[in-house]
């Protein structure tokens, strides 16, 4: 069949992703964390079934039990390595240097890698068990390799003052890119790193002037330096949104596979109004249900006091009838309270943030020349055991 270019549709909503984030996180807090793996799939889902090129969704065909297995599998090994490793560097860091920073920050370096590592695993994973008319995703092996290399990156970044972060952007993106497969065809990242220096701009201009204004403060002991920094923080946050939009459309429209390749349009304006009316939507939520929390637990202490309700508690009750809770009442209720803040907070981002910003760079991409796929033959089942244990295990974060 004859295809023409192929829009992303995005079927995603807000009230059902809320109660569903909501659900899933009470679950993992009754389960002490156990329902986490849980949760984190039936997200997936729903994420990769909004996102639908062509008016087919994505599928997602990860389980629970592999991500539970996986993670437990790597908690062994982390703890062997981990444990070894850092055995290793603290004995020459206090043997060498006789200091406890130089142990911490060897500690520190030992384990990074493995960071790097978990990442390009998870990726490995989630797209293993992806697919999009049938035909599977898949990312080629190369985790030690992409560990070494993100290491060096990052370390070039931090030596230059971020000065390189689009050439570490540009050349990560392109390890992840040129090893990543759509059924038996491999995925290409065309395109040098200095095309994105024109992305990263602003970003350069608010960290310069954010540097400049603190140093000159510092150095000449004169306050009036530091008036000029909530302009060039909020040029720089704005910086940060328009390298977000403007990078993403720079690498997609550099991707190609077979003779097909992709159009995308994000927009900076659209990216902040997302980040800023987002987050504000997120926090009046998580603070009328802090109200509601806050009355409810406060009627469970009117109760548990004595008190025949919260308003005879708070000014009708002496300090002995106040002190006459039980022991464990105040330490439950805080724990209780602290979960249900961040149980809010998490489901409302969702909603509020990640979903707008799906469907934001979803609906703005677009394949050109799809029937350049209609060749592509399905490729065998990524087995891959242990799932994206390392990334849970690391707490690093693999993409939802």
């Amino acid at each position: 069949m004859t295809l023409t270019d192929l829009h992303t549709d995005y079927a995603g909503r807000k009230g059902p992703l809320f109660w569903l984030a909501v659900r899933t996180a009470l679950l993992t807090i009754l389960t002490l964390g156990f329902y986490r793996f849980w949760m984190k799939t039936r997200l997936r889902r729903y994420y990769w079934s909004a996102i639908r090129p062509g008016n087919v969704p994505l599928e997602y065909l990860g389980t629970p039990w592999e991500k539970l297995l996986g993670f437990l599998f790597a908690v062994v090994i982390l703890a062997f390595y981990i444990g070894i490793v850092n055995l290793i560097l603290m004995y020459f860091s206090f043997t060498l240097f006789q200091t406890n920073f130089v142990a911490y920050a060897l500690s520190f370096l030992g384990v990074l890698p493995l960071i790097f590592f978990a990442q390009y695993r998870a990726r490995r994973y989630i797209l293993a068990r992806t697919r999009w008319r049938g035909i599977r995703f898949g990312l080629e092996p190369g985790a030690w390799g992409y560990a070494w290399r993100a290491a060096l990156h990052w370390l070039a970044t931090i030596l230059t003052g971020g000065l390189l972060w689009p050439r570490k952007a540009f050349w990560l993106e392109k390890y992840r890119i040129d090893r990543t497969l759509y059924g038996d065809q491999k995925f290409t990242q065309g395109g040098r790193w200095t095309m994105l220096i024109g992305a990263f701009k602003h970003v350069y201009i608010g960290g310069l002037v954010t540097a400049a204004a603190i140093g000159a403060g510092m150095w000449f002991e004169q306050p009036g330096f530091f008036a000029i920094l909530p302009i060039s923080v909020l040029w720089l946050v704005i910086g940060m949104a328009y390298w977000q939009a403007h990078s993403f459309r720079l690498l997609a429209e550099a991707k190609t596979i077979n003779d097909t390749s992709f159009e995308s349009n994000p927009r900076t304006g659209r990216v902040i109004g997302i980040y800023v009316g987002g987050y504000v939507l997120t926090w009046l939520v998580v603070v009328l249900a802090g109200a509601l929390v806050g009355a409810v637990i406060g009627g469970m202490v009117a109760v548990l006091s004595g008190a025949g309700s919260l308003q005879e508690f708070l000014f009708g009750v002496d300090a002995s009838t106040a002190r006459s809770l039980p022991s464990w009442a105040i330490p439950v209720l805080s724990v209780l309270s602290y979960f249900a803040v961040f149980l809010i907070w998490g489901a409302a981002s969702q909603s509020f943030v990640k979903l707008p910003m799906a469907r934001h760079f979803s609906e703005n991409t677009r394949l050109t020349n799809p029937a350049a796929l209609t060749g592509v033959t399905q490729r065998r089942r990524d087995e891959f055991t242990e799932a994206e244990g390392f990334a849970d295990a690391l707490d690093v974060g693999a993409a939802l």
